[in-house]
């Protein structure tokens, strides 16, 4: 692969890229920041296969949902802030018994 770089008088940079590359999604370009993070990234979670029974419950989940079978994500936070208040009262309310 061969990338040529010039510097023109505006001060900008012309990459040249091969014609077999074009349309073929082989090369992207990102800041070098963001490139490093996603080095990190991919440091802590790698790519895994998964396993057939994972994929089985994959498309299970997938039928489930095309079915309506699931619930709303503003209602899983309701439900799970209600959990936590309910919790914290119990504490509360022990501490009161002391």
């Amino acid at each position: 692969m061969r990338i040529d770089l010039w510097q023109d008088a505006c001060n900008m940079t012309i990459i040249t890229i091969p014609r077999r590359m074009i349309g073929k999604k082989e090369l992207i370009t990102i800041p070098r920041k963001e490139y490093e993070e996603l080095l990190v990234f991919k440091k802590y979670f790698p790519v895994v296969e998964p396993s057939a029974e994972e994929l089985r419950v994959i498309r299970q989940g997938r039928k489930e949902i095309e079915a309506g079978n699931y619930t709303p994500w503003e209602e899983v936070k309701h439900e799970l802030a209600n959990l936590h208040n309910r919790s914290r009262q119990k504490r509360n309310e022990a501490h009161a018994k002391s």
